[in-house]
């Protein structure tokens, strides 16, 4: 199986036998290279609905074959992987071993490993994070970025506080087997509408229910070392001023595609990110969940091509993006109103208002996550607890 190894270059690797093996798959061929970088908990195959738009195939490559260096052609190679923590990747037991950088690192040594000098860089979610720190770290290895439902980490990751959200949470933090996490993930990745769609006589939900378990069986459920790891990375990530001013220098031409109805990395966050990497930045907002990479697939694959079309036609970022400036701020195109910077004072004592609600909505749903696993720990040992038959005396 194709495998490539991450050397041991710092502290946080020690322990680690061999070094972190990484599990990737290559798909298509030509002189266009796409490296694929998968969200927290998904393995490399969560991309096929990418794989079939981009490269007309979902049979992978042959591990012996070499890469298509130089080919001219209009064809393209993809490359998609897992993360460390997840699937045939190795998964570190320390949560210090994983955070964005390092699993940006990651990538970077894949992309060494096949030979890539540079590539178009697509990641979703978690995977966004990376993508945008392997933008940061390397800019000069990236010819554009698509971040998919991308969040700034940190407090970011919370999803709004509803009863909705909570039930979620509350519901994937007991889920033991592949069959009750499975109906957690259908009603977090997708819409309420796409799952009620009828696909034939049966109804999406049932087709993608069966799919998850039959997935989640064939390759278990996610280590507790992974699960806990791949948290610290979302948790600890955050783009500094410095990363973001790299990536806009660069002149990478950068898509922010995400879900409207997205209840675990809002679109908020997503509009805000877009501002702050104006003029490179692109939004492209879609009706559709969190997977909105598979709900939406023929509405990403194309935003995917026009996002790599652009950056092979070295088109100017003031004509890429979508967003504008006027007095009064940061406008998108076709949105109504502005989204920060107000300059009366009005607006702005509203905006600290509404900043300050909202880190308190996120401290408490951390709370209450943080309630819901120490609960499960204490309740650990009573379940192992059997009660024990006495013979009676005589």
């Amino acid at each position: 199986m194709p495998f490539c190894i991450v050397s041991k270059s710092s502290k946080e690797e020690e322990g680690t036998q061999g070094g972190v093996r990484i599990f990737y798959q290559r798909y298509g061929h030509g002189s266009t290279k796409v490296l694929l970088i998968i969200g927290f908990g998904g393995t490399y195959d969560s991309w096929t609905p990418q794989i079939k738009g981009l490269v007309g195939t979902t049979e992978p490559n042959d591990e012996e074959t070499p890469a298509d260096f130089g080919k001219e052609g209009e064809g393209i190679e993809i490359c998609c992987f897992d993360n460390r923590g997840i699937g045939r990747s190795s998964i570190p037991t320390k949560s210090s071993q994983y955070t964005t950088v390092i699993m940006a690192k990651d990538a970077l040594a894949l992309m060494d490993h096949l030979g890539w000098e540079k590539a178009h860089i697509c990641g979703h979610s978690m995977g966004s994070m990376i993508a945008s720190k392997l933008a940061a770290i390397a800019p000069n290895r990236v010819l554009s970025l698509a971040l998919l439902n991308t969040s700034g980490g940190g407090f970011e990751c919370c999803p709004k506080l509803n009863h909705q959200t909570l039930s979620l949470a509350y519901r994937f933090l007991r889920a033991k087997t592949p069959e009750q996490r499975a109906i957690v993930d259908l009603e977090t990745h997708y819409t309420k509408e796409f799952l009620d769609e009828k696909v034939g006589s049966r109804s999406r939900r049932e087709i993608l229910y069966q799919e998850y378990v039959k997935g989640i069986s064939s390759s278990g459920m996610q280590s507790n070392h992974g699960y806990e790891g791949q948290i610290n990375a979302c948790w600890t990530h955050k783009l500094t001023r410095d990363e973001l001013d790299r990536i806009r220098s660069a002149g990478i031409l950068v898509s922010i595609i995400h879900g409207r109805d997205d209840i675990i990395a809002r679109l908020c966050n997503a509009r805000r990110l877009a501002e702050k990497l104006y003029p490179v930045a692109k939004i492209v907002e879609l009706h559709g969940g969190h997977l909105v990479s598979h709900e939406r697939s023929d509405e990403v694959n194309m935003s995917l091509m026009e996002l790599i079309r652009a950056a092979q036609s070295k088109l100017e970022p003031e004509k890429w993006t979508n967003l504008a400036v006027n007095d009064e701020g940061w406008l998108l195109s076709g949105f109504a109103g502005p989204l920060t910077k107000r300059k009366d004072d009005g607006v702005k004592c509203l905006l600290l208002i509404y900043s300050v609600f909202a880190k308190l909505q996120m401290i408490l749903l951390f709370i209450f996550g943080v309630i819901l696993v120490i609960s499960e720990y204490i309740k650990r040992p009573f379940r192992s607890l059997k009660p024990v038959r006495v013979a009676a005396l005589t």
